[in-house]
């Protein structure tokens, strides 16, 4: 009787999806610098004009928002990268067919623009530590604690919003515009470059529903900014954590995966 032989012996079978998607997202930056530079110029036009007429004082703040909002903007990109593959590659029909569930499909993706987002998170994080320690709100390891845990819930749950809403996108024309609408709706409704108290009263009620907000608020506080007792920390945490799950659920379910 004839048995299964492996067809390549010796080579790893698993493990190696992320590190291919990473590659894609490096070779985009290497075939193109400019997709690094891209992510850049948005946050730091509003960073610029900020600083003109904010007071000094919330400097700090509004380099946190201009990486939330960097980081949000991720799934602006997934979805982009997600529906051009599926609808003018059919890429998507080969990996339904292959091994790779849609949760690992999903962190892929995300981790590919990932990489390319990279570059603009890491010139954000050095001047938030230099202006940070200019004026009096240093780069603490307490702060760069929250500021990382709300950077990856954020670019988990952005990221599968973004795939959730491209597989529901039949065609070209309309990547482009759904996402930015989308994406750049969600980012200005929430407070990430003012305080929370600087909105009207029912658009602090309309904030409070996005994870966004409490991603803010929790850098906001540990970078000591905006005033919040221990208590109030953890409660954003947790909301930001409980947005995050809820909206992960409705995504996935939303997703279509090996669907026409």
């Amino acid at each position: 009787m004839a048995t299964a032989t492996e067809p390549f012996p010796g080579v790893p079978t698993r493990g190696r999806s992320l590190p291919a998607f990473g590659i894609v997202g490096w070779r985009w930056i290497s075939r193109n610098p400019a997709v690094a530079i891209t992510p850049v110029l948005l946050p730091f036009i509003f960073l610029y004009f900020l600083s003109l007429i904010s007071p000094p004082d919330l400097l700090p703040l509004e380099i946190v928002g201009a990486m939330l909002f960097t980081m949000q903007n991720i799934g602006s990109w997934t979805l982009g990268d997600s529906a051009f593959w599926r609808i003018e590659c059919s890429l998507q029909d080969l990996f339904v067919a292959s091994p790779l569930t849609r949760v690992r499909y999903l962190f892929g993706i995300a981790f590919s623009n990932l990489i390319a987002m990279l570059p603009a998170l890491a010139i954000l994080t050095a001047l938030l530590a230099w202006v940070g320690a200019d004026r009096g709100h240093p780069l603490t390891p307490e702060v760069g604690v929250a500021l990382f845990a709300a950077l990856l819930t954020l670019w988990v749950l952005f990221s599968s919003i973004g795939i959730a809403i491209s597989s529901r996108i039949q065609t070209q024309r309309e990547i482009w515009p759904v996402g930015n609408l989308t994406f750049t709706i969600l980012g200005m409704l929430s407070p990430l470059y003012y305080p929370l108290s600087a909105l009207p009263p029912i658009w602090q009620d309309v904030a409070r529903f996005l994870p966004t907000t409490y991603a803010a608020l929790l850098v906001q506080g540990a970078l000591g900014v905006t005033p919040a007792t221990p208590a109030e920390m953890a409660l954003y945490a947790g909301l930001l954590g409980a947005c995050a799950l809820v909206g992960l659920a409705i995504t996935l379910r939303l997703y279509r995966w090996g669907e026409a």
